[in-house]
């Protein structure tokens, strides 16, 4: 698997990535993942609807909690063509019990913890510590990669305006 180092850091430290860089205009790579009630979940099973993808190291965090929370607020507002997904490495209990505590219902976290298939699809796989680089990527309707941000330091917030702005062109 294709290793890329120095694009992103961790608390100003740069980190390994695993797998290839995803570019706006490919198709979104498919992946496996867990939902909170343990159920698999394919991302393809979601194409018909844009999608805003959310990669995050942990839902335990403060910059994790307040951009899961963030885009909770803006996905209500966005109606019923879109779909809120927040992927970590968190297992779906800890996941679970986030969402309830943070009263969290319009985005779906999505754990990665089995088999890493996500952050190795979509090149966010931090190899030394196996948690996910903050990114977010933008899929339209038939699967496409229409917007992605790879955040260059995992502790900052992604651009929230830019990420909307690309899935509102797509509704």
């Amino acid at each position: 698997m294709k290793e890329r180092a120095g694009l992103v850091t961790m608390k100003g430290n740069p980190v390994t990535l695993i797998g290839n860089e995803i570019k706006v205009g490919q198709k979104a790579p498919d992946a496996k993942l867990v939902a909170n009630d343990l159920s698999t979940v394919k991302l393809s099973s979601l194409a018909g609807k844009v999608r805003i993808i959310a990669s995050v190291p942990s839902l335990d965090t403060p910059v994790c909690d307040m951009e899961t929370r963030r885009f909770n607020e803006e996905a209500g507002r966005l109606g019923d063509g879109l779909v809120v997904l927040t992927v970590s490495m968190d297992l779906p209990f800890a996941q679970k019990r986030w969402c309830g505590a943070a009263g969290v219902k319009n985005v779906q976290t999505l754990s990665d913890h089995r088999e890493a298939a996500f952050g190795k699809a979509y090149g966010v796989l931090i190899k030394d510590v196996r948690l996910l680089a903050r990114a977010v990527f933008v899929v339209d309707k038939n699967g496409v990669v229409r917007y992605q941000e790879l955040v260059k330091e995992i502790a900052t917030e992604p651009d929230y305006e830019a990420a909307l702005k690309a899935a509102r062109e797509l509704l």
